[in-house]
Parts: C-alpha cells; structure tokens; sequence
C-alpha cells in the first residue's frame, strides 16, 4: 500500500479532481486531454517551478519545505486535516524506515473507569487501527450486537470498526447512508497511515480491505482525507429500529479512543435506546474491559471517528 511515493500520488490525485473554473485558470475554451488541472497550471498557482512540481509529484524530491507545501496546499484547496495529512506524507518520505511489529495495544485503567461512568451511553475503546480493544453493554449491543460481546477480551478474536464497515453486512445494514460512514472510516485510516507509515499491522489491514471490497479499494485510491472526531448518523437497528446518534471521539491523544453515541433528549431516538438497553439488561451481562494495565498507554492513536 505505500507505493513509490504516497506523497506524489496525493499530489496528482488531488490535483486531477480541480478544475480550472474552480481555481480561475482560463482554458480559452480549449480541449483539454486530462482531468483537472495540469502540473504548470498547479505549479503557477503555487508560486514554484514546473519542474520542481514534476519531481515532487514523481517522488524523485523529497525536500519539500513547509513553506512550498503550505503554497501547493493552498493552490490545491486542501482544507486543515487535509493540510495536515500533505505534511505527514511528506515526512514519511523523507524518513522512510522498516516496518516494524506494533506494540500490543490495551485499555488502561483511566479508559477503563471512563467506561464505568458511561455505562448508560453506547461507548467503543478504539485502538490505533480501529480494533475494538473493550465495549460497553449498550456499546456492544448498538454497534455489534450479533458478535460475542467477550471478543474484545482476546487479541486475535478483536472485532475491527473498519473490518464490520466493509466486510460485514449487518454492519453495512446499520447504516442507513452506508457511503458516508465508509468514507469516513476511509478518511481516518489516510490519516493514520500517513501518521504512522511504519506500521505493518496497519498496512496488512488497508491490503485486506484493498483485495476484499472493492468500494473500500476505489474509496482509498480517490485520497479523500476526513478527520471526523463528531459526526450524525442515521441508524437502522434490528432491535428498536431507526434513531439517529451523534457519535463523538474522546481522546487525551496519548492512548486508545473511546467513541460514543448520543441522542437527543426527548427524543425517538433516545426512547430507542432506552428500550435497547431493557432488551440487553441481562442478569451476568458485562461489558469487556479486562486487559487493563494502570501504567500502560498505547503508542499511538487514531485522529477521527471510525465506530
């Protein structure tokens, strides 16, 4: 998945999908051979050469300064998480290394409360690849309640967000406008795989998604980037049927996410999650948040939702 240069075919991507009327290049109403904007064109608008451009965009230089990536990013129109994303591929290609075998990721003690005290709201600890690392009950029940709730409690058995987005039909089935939580899941991962381009875990997931789902394959290859830490979702639950939650990412940027979702009070949908969580209020019932080690923080996180 990381190709020659993840940087230059950001680059081209992005620049293939900006028009000349979008940006006030004049084309004199003449045929144009490609989408988009040419290199020269995007080159000018940057304020760099032609041929400077070419080689950042082939991946033959890798000494962008922050000064001439904040111009190309300005000329392409790239919002902040985008802007952010244009540097951390730029710093990955100027320090490729090895991949190396991630860290075991766990939930520390600190999340592990944060659980307790949410045990009325649906909440997700999320790892850097979006695994699953513990689930509350109402969590479990609204996200996947058709998986074994204890799943969490064992590395290899862990449900991933973004596995159950592309490869899982009830999953697929929750979501009332699927396409947007896909390429929000998509948008995250861009983020934390330019983040974290070392990380052969990581890799082994975008391949797997890459070969199984061929919407998840085109998704990746348009190089749409989306921090979404609050978004608004439209559910279709077996269970209570349709309510729409506000899924929020909580995170202290030093170890796993806890995602969340809220209704509205008053609500039909917060009458649907009531009505869940009677359905699930099962006597032993417990949610998964063994593996908890008080010292321990995972190395990484993700930046956006991908519950």
């Amino acid at each position: 998945m990381t190709g020659k240069s993840q940087l230059g075919e950001f680059l081209q991507t992005r620049r293939s999908q900006l028009r000349p009327e979008d940006v006030g290049v004049p084309t004199y109403g003449e045929r144009r051979r490609v989408p988009g904007l040419r290199r020269e064109e995007l080159a000018l608008l940057a304020g760099v050469s032609a041929s400077y451009y070419t080689r950042l965009e082939q991946g033959q230089s890798l000494s962008a300064s922050s000064t001439v990536l904040d111009a190309i990013a300005g000329a392409l129109r790239l919002d902040d998480s985008e802007r952010r994303y244009l540097h951390d591929l730029a710093r990955a290609d100027r320090h490729r290394t090895r991949g190396r075998r991630p860290s075991p990721e766990r939930v520390t003690e600190a999340t592990a409360q944060l659980m307790d005290v949410l045990a009325d709201v649906p909440a997700l600890v999320l790892g850097l690849r979006s695994d699953v690392l513990a689930w509350n009950r109402l969590g479990h029940a609204l996200f996947a309640g058709h998986l074994d709730p204890d799943s969490p409690d064992t590395p290899a058995r862990r449900p991933n967000m973004a596995r159950l987005v592309f490869l899982d039909c009830h999953t697929r089935d929750l979501y009332a406008d699927w396409p947007s939580k896909a390429r929000a899941v998509v948008g995250n991962l861009r983020l934390v795989a330019a983040q974290h381009p070392q990380d052969t875990a990581l890799h082994a997931l975008l391949g797997e998604l890459s070969a199984k789902s061929a919407e998840f394959a085109s998704m990746w290859a348009d190089h749409r980037v989306k921090a979404c830490t609050v978004a608004t979702y439209e559910m279709r639950h077996p269970l209570v049927g349709p309510l729409t939650v506000v899924q929020q990412t909580l995170s202290d940027g030093q170890g796993p996410n806890v995602v969340v979702a809220t209704t509205e009070a008053g609500s039909t949908s917060r009458a649907a999650l009531s009505l869940l969580a009677q359905a699930t209020d099962q006597p032993g019932t417990r949610h998964s948040t063994q593996d908890t080690h008080p010292d321990d923080s995972a190395p990484t996180r993700p930046s956006a939702d991908t519950a």
